[in-house]
């Protein structure tokens, strides 16, 4: 049984590696596995103190810091349920997610967050603090219950695989944010899966830069390398940080890490102004949560003399659903995100029928990492699960090879006048421009062709560009229906919390500034 949950597999690596680093805080401390599964047994005694149930919801905000590694651990060892929370949100967004994720408690760092205790506050929900002073000592939890002044221990509680740990919600690209449940059995078989593909072992090490409130940065970089007995590092400021990274990667002796496309660009843009001495020798780079041009793979690999793996991963999947393969187990693909990992994965049409290598169809899915469907929400679970398959809404198309090509979200391809155009193809277009650091093409409504193709370009740092530029190297590289009609020369993107670029919103964005003269610099 134990092997079925994440509880149980964490368990037996702090047994199998009880002195191997699990967790170091950069510049501060470093945590065994062994000491590590300690801290989170006396965080959950705590928690069944503080009157906290299996099945209950437990809402958590922090940076990327070691005490949400260890509450987050805690929470999901009493059987409930844990629901990270971008620390950035408004108190109007956290009202929301709290009340739909019916949380019972708020867990926040010792300094708090004055928009969370808002929200938490509004809808009569307690909010305690953990802290961590050193690892010796034990974390310390604010809340106690009335009747008990001494931790229960939690020794008798057995984890079961059908409990739902993890409640994430939907980036809400096209509508409001859907509540995905997550059970011990869809994160541990997820784990096993990115365990597998990549040939994690205690000897890895990796420097977290992504936010553990998402899908990713949690399961990809952090609970993965938890699994396998390896090594993670958090940096000292609780996010990633450019100026620290290779430090942090060199001092720790990381052998890989995993981002999104646009802090692979950060990482990029930094090594070309301001290169280290040198670099680590990792065994790989991996991309997810977003398309990485074949330019930029090319770049990062030229850079930094490592193969950069793309994989395709979604918060419904537990994180991975595809991945480029190790350079050992053969060749990878730039412009692919690799093969299925760990489930059965079709290209479906529009009536359920599986096509065949070279067809375009709806990416669907269906394995043991994938939720059983969203919370308090029939419709939208009954429309994502048709003819027994979950459906990603993205278009794509396996070659020949196995190999799984993805063109774009369905909402998201560009219908110019019947021409079906895809965003991913001329962003490819223009991040192949030297000059040029970050770029996202996006659809805009068009009164005589429906909708219209624009542009956002981000040029490198200290170098002159401006739309004729752009347009005219399009035209170079673009059918003639796929060059944009208007390219916004710009130093900011509008991202998500994870870093993502969402096409609506950097559209929304722009729209707003096209009726002025010169698009305005913003800061990021």
């Amino acid at each position: 049984m134990e092997s079925l949950t994440l509880t149980g597999l964490l368990k037996n690596i702090a047994e199998k590696f009880p002195s191997r680093r699990a967790i170091s805080v950069s510049g501060k401390f470093d945590i065994s596995h062994s000491r590590l599964h300690q801290l989170v047994e006396h965080a959950a005694s705590c928690l069944l103190t503080a009157g906290v149930h299996p099945g209950d919801v437990v809402a958590l905000t922090f940076p990327n810091t070691i005490e949400f590694v260890i509450m987050f651990l805690a929470v999901i060892r009493v059987r409930a349920t844990a629901a990270p929370l971008n620390a950035a949100y408004t108190s109007e967004e956290f009202e929301f997610y709290l009340s739909d994720s019916e949380s019972k408690l708020l867990l926040t760092s010792p300094e708090g967050n004055k928009a969370a205790e808002t929200a938490a506050s509004k809808i009569n929900l307690p909010h305690a603090t953990a802290s961590l002073t050193s690892p010796d000592s034990e974390l310390t939890l604010s809340l106690t219950h009335p009747e008990s002044d001494s931790p229960n221990s939690v020794t008798s509680l057995i984890n079961d695989p059908s409990d739902v740990a993890l409640f994430l919600h939907t980036s809400g690209t096209t509508s409001r944010p859907k509540g995905v449940p997550l059970s011990q059995f869809n994160l541990v078989s997820s784990v096993y899966n990115i365990k597998s593909v990549y040939r994690l072992t205690e000897s890895d090490s990796t420097v977290i830069v992504l936010p553990l409130f998402h899908v990713h940065g949690l399961i990809a970089a952090l609970l993965s390398s938890l699994g396998a007995g390896a090594t993670v590092t958090l940096p000292a400021a609780g996010r990633f940080s450019a100026t620290s990274f290779w430090g942090d990667m060199k001092k720790y002796n990381a052998t890989w890490y995993t981002a999104v496309p646009t802090i692979h660009q950060i990482i990029l843009e930094r090594h070309l102004s301001k290169p280290e001495t040198e670099y680590p020798k990792l065994r790989f780079i991996r991309s997810c949560s977003a398309s990485l041009a074949p330019v930029i793979l090319n770049r990062l690999e030229e850079s930094f003399g490592a193969p950069v793996l793309e994989a395709y991963a979604m918060t419904e999947a537990s994180h991975l659903m595809c991945s480029n393969p190790l350079p050992e187990d053969g060749p990878h693909k730039a412009g692919s995100v690799g093969r299925p990992v760990g489930q059965e994965m079709g290209i479906l049409d529009e009536y359920g029928v599986v096509q065949g290598p070279g067809s375009k169809g709806e990416v669907c899915i269906r394995g043991p990492n994938v939720t059983k469907g969203y919370k308090n929400n029939p419709e939208a679970t009954k429309s994502a699960f048709q003819f027994g398959w979950f459906h990603t809404g993205d278009v794509g198309f396996f070659d020949e090879d196995g190999f799984l090509h993805l063109v774009g979200r369905i909402k998201e391809l560009i219908n110019r006048g019947g021409e079906k155009i895809s965003p991913i193809e001329v962003d490819a277009v223009l991040l192949s421009h030297p000059d040029v650091a970050q770029a996202v093409a996006f659809g805009v409504p068009d009164d005589k062709y429906g909708e219209e193709i624009n542009c956002a370009v981000i040029p490198r740092e200290g170098v002159e560009m401006d739309e004729e530029e752009v347009t005219k190297f399009c035209k170079k590289n673009l059918a003639a229906f796929k060059v944009p009609k208007k390219a916004f020369i710009t130093d900011f993107l509008p991202k998500t919390a994870s870093g993502k670029i969402q096409r609506r919103i950097v559209a929304e964005h722009f729209l707003a500034q096209i009726s002025t003269a010169k698009v305005p610099k913003f800061g990021a």
